[in-house]
């Protein structure tokens, strides 16, 4: 597999953003023996997801009830290094509710819990690599990193592609949203390219009318083009 490009992921130890100063290892990192960071595996099937798993609108809501919130439709493709889609793909993501607050014990923002929607959905890519989740704008919220600081809207993306070497954590953005500028956690990213690799684009030939906006968001999983990782916050 084409290597990384350590340059193109943020530093481990980011000062800007305060947990970094915590979580950063104070010593060097071990490389893997090639053969095992190369190894196959994990093999994910159809038959580990559920029907509604991709539909976080509705897949925790009572009967009869939606997650709260502008509907959005959030799709794309998951690449390898050479640009070639990744069939069967697991692609996990989690975010905040329409108010900015998470269906989490530890989540104390004053933001209302919404009883109709998880924040949590699942699926795999198909032939082509392509993927698609049906699920709401998720809003912004404060985390204590200063005295006013707040996370863009995001979702939080886990993918595992075709072997361990191929796993992927990082976050997505919407394009336009002014608050990109200003979120410590964007700011640990080396360069406005890494930035930009970040940002899904509104896609409105995939919109459904009266329904749901479109974004398009494209994860390369490897080499020097990588999505980047990210925070976690």
């Amino acid at each position: 597999m084409t290597p990384r490009d350590p340059a193109r992921h943020p530093p481990a130890l980011t000062p800007g953003y305060f947990s970094s100063l915590h979580r950063a290892p104070r010593a060097g990192l071990i490389a893997l023996d090639p053969e095992a960071a190369d190894m196959r595996g994990p093999v994910f099937g159809a038959g580990d997801i559920g029907p509604m798993d991709g539909d976080l609108i509705r897949n925790a809501a009572r009967p009869g009830g939606t997650a709260l919130g502008p509907r959005i439709v959030v799709h794309g493709a998951v690449l390898d290094e050479a640009g070639r889609g990744v069939p069967g793909a697991l692609l996990e993501i989690w975010q905040a509710n329409a108010g900015g607050r998470y269906r989490h014990a530890r989540d104390g923002y004053l933001a209302p819990l919404d009883p109709d929607f998880a924040g949590a959905g699942r699926v795999l890519t198909d032939a082509d690599g392509a993927y698609r989740f049906d699920t709401i704008m998720p809003g912004a919220y404060p985390f204590p990193n200063g005295p006013n600081a707040w996370r863009p809207a995001h979702i939080h993306f886990s993918v595992f592609g075709w072997s361990f070497a191929q796993r992927l954590v990082t976050q997505m953005y919407f394009e336009g949203d002014p608050m990109i500028a200003h979120c410590p956690i964007v700011a640990t990213l080396p360069d406005a390219e890494a930035v930009e690799a970040l940002i899904a684009r509104y896609d409105p030939d995939r919109d459904r009318p009266m329904d749901a906006r479109a974004f398009r968001f494209d994860i390369v999983l490897r080499g020097r083009r990588a999505t980047p990782m990210e925070g976690v916050a």
